[in-house]
C-alpha cells in the first residue's frame, strides 16, 4: 500500500513538472494582453501617438516598440497606468501633460464642407452640409486632425482644457 501511494505521488509530481515545462514553452496570450493595454487608452483614435489608433499603439507597447508616454489625450495618468501594467518606469519623472487644446470653428467663415466632421475621431464636431459647424468642447481631444482639412482655415486650436482621464484597469 505504501509503495502504491508513493508511486502515485511520484507520478503526480512527474506530470506536474511536465505540465509546468509545457506551459513555460507555450506562447502567452498576446491578444488578451493587448486588450488589457488597450482598455487603459482613451480610445480617441487620434493618431497623436504616432500609430493609426489606440489598438495599434497597444500592440506596439506590448512588442516594446513604443513608449508608455506617447498618448497626449491620455496624459500622465494614462502613462502611469500603462507603466504599472507593463512594469515599465521611465528614468525620472514623466513629462508634464502638454496643454490640451480644443478646436474652435469660426462659424462665420465656415462653408459647411463637412471635411472636419469626416476626420474627427471622436465625433466632437457637429453640423450639416452647407451649414456652419461647431465643436463640442467636452468631447474634443485636441488631435488637430480637423485643422489641415479645412479649405477656408476657419479652425484653430485653443489651449487650456485638460486631457481625458485615464481609464481604470478592469
Amino acid at each position: 500500500m505504501a509503495t502504491g501511494v508513493g508511486l502515485l505521488i511520484a507520478l503526480a509530481l512527474l506530470i506536474g513538472a511536465l505540465l509546468a515545462r509545457a506551459a513555460a514553452r507555450l506562447p502567452t496570450d498576446d491578444e488578451a494582453e493587448v486588450e488589457r493595454i488597450n482598455a487603459l487608452l482613451p480610445q480617441t483614435q487620434c493618431g497623436q501617438c504616432g500609430y493609426p489608433g489606440c489598438r495599434p499603439y497597444a500592440q506596439a507597447l506590448l512588442l516594446g516598440t513604443a513608449e508608455i508616454d506617447q498618448c497626449p489625450p491620455g496624459g500622465t495618468a494614462t502613462a502611469r497606468a500603462l507603466g504599472e501594467l507593463l512594469g515599465k518606469r521611465k528614468p525620472g519623472p514623466l513629462p508634464a501633460d502638454a496643454p490640451a487644446g480644443v478646436a474652435i470653428i469660426d462659424e462665420s467663415s465656415c462653408i459647411g464642407c463637412t471635411r472636419c466632421i469626416e476626420v474627427c475621431p471622436v465625433d466632437a464636431i457637429i453640423g450639416a452640409a452647407t451649414f456652419s459647424h461647431t465643436v463640442i468642447a467636452a468631447d474634443c481631444t485636441g488631435c488637430e486632425l480637423c485643422i489641415p482639412v479645412c479649405p477656408v482655415d476657419c479652425i484653430r486650436l485653443e489651449t487650456g482644457s485638460s486631457p481625458l482621464p485615464a481609464r481604470v484597469p478592469a
